[in-house]
């Protein structure tokens, strides 16, 4: 099992489309802070706004043929990071898979000491998820009236 992660600047249009139509599936766009339907032009001029960016890196994860999802690092500093992650929706039971590769990337390559994630309080999956990957809850707010919740994993606490 070969794992990539293919930067999405560096994608080529079928892969910024698919990436663009998994986005906006239903079932992934109810769990973004920002769950509006994106355009093709939108989309285009955020990748394109990367290339600029040392604070985002934003990756499709593919397993050999297979395209698995997408994991995104945002706000990175020299000791931290918030993250993003959502599997292909065609493909079940990736989220273990996107979460070690998440992780490894954050602490082995952007040798970061802390992962931050901000989950919707009754998105189970999520918080079961990162709850298993011994994320601990460090605080909870109101998101445009919808409870949120910052999750965190040290390095040291792995």
């Amino acid at each position: 099992m070969s794992i990539q992660l293919l930067n999405f600047t560096k994608l080529d249009v079928t892969q910024k489309e698919m990436i663009l139509s998994w986005r906006n599936h239903s079932d992934i766009r109810q769990w973004m802070l920002h769950p509006n339907t994106i355009s093709m032009d939108e989309h285009m001029i955020f990748i394109e706004s990367l290339k600029n960016r040392s604070d985002n890196r934003y990756f499709l994860v593919q397993r050999d043929d297979e395209y698995l999802g997408v994991i995104d690092f945002t706000a990175i500093t020299e000791d931290s990071a918030e993250f993003g992650i959502y599997g292909n929706p065609n493909v079940h039971g990736v989220g273990k898979i996107l979460m070690v590769t998440l992780i490894d990337y954050a602490f082995t390559t952007l040798h970061i000491s802390k992962l931050i994630a901000t989950v919707f309080s009754d998105n189970e999956k999520a918080k079961h998820l990162y709850t298993s990957f011994d994320f601990t809850q460090t605080n909870r707010n109101l998101y445009h009236n919808r409870e949120i919740i910052t999750m965190e994993l040290c390095h040291d606490n792995r």
